[in-house]
């Protein structure tokens, strides 16, 4: 039996090898507290045997949803490769060092960009309010570091459950579900 996250990591290079545009992008599912899903497409930025990590500002509507429903789905779907990856299981937050850290490899506008946005909430002034933004935040570090917001950082889906889908001809493709008992692994596979 594989451990699904070195499988992970395997397909994840060889989407990149592929030159897939995009490998990282997953769709990432949650619910608000009364139960209806909301589905976006966000960054994978690490994966380890901790978990799936990717970050977003903590006044999002996703933020707002892990926060009253802390469960996620992520799906990565390689299309030349014809494979998909779903992973499920509880989500928790990096620690604000994990976020430092990554918040200082990004490029600079877009950590501007991170301080300026007021994410999913409307803009009255259209795509221009966002550029004003920008703009105000540019001049507040005209030089030097730009620190991490208050209202900025990580999550972790740790998995629970790892589903491993390859297509085959005739709509009888490869299913293989890994299930995380304790600390181990289950493997078992699926009828397509």
């Amino acid at each position: 039996m594989l451990d699904p996250i070195v499988q992970f990591n395997s397909w994840m290079e060889d989407a990149k090898r592929a030159g897939i545009d995009e490998p990282t992008a997953m769709a990432l599912a949650t619910a608000d507290i009364q139960g209806r899903p909301s589905a976006r497409m966000v960054l994978l930025k690490h994966a380890d045997e901790h978990g799936f990590v990717f970050y977003t500002n903590l006044e999002s509507a996703k933020a707002a949803q892990l926060k009253v429903n802390p469960q996620a789905e992520l799906c990565f779907y390689w299309g030349p490769l014809t494979r998909q990856v779903r992973i499920t299981g509880p989500v928790e937050r990096t620690t604000d060092a994990e976020a430092d850290a990554y918040f200082a490899t990004r490029p600079r506008l877009s950590q501007i960009g991170a301080w300026a946005s007021q994410q999913s909430r409307p803009m009255r002034g259209g795509y221009f309010e966002l550029e004003q933004a920008c703009a105000m935040v540019a001049l507040r570090y005209p030089l030097g570091p730009v620190p991490r917001p208050p209202f900025w950082s990580g999550y972790r889906v740790v998995p629970k459950r790892i589903e491993f889908w390859k297509q085959k001809p005739f709509r009888r493709h490869e299913r293989v579900v890994y299930i995380r008992d304790g600390g181990a692994w289950q493997e078992q596979w699926l009828f397509p």
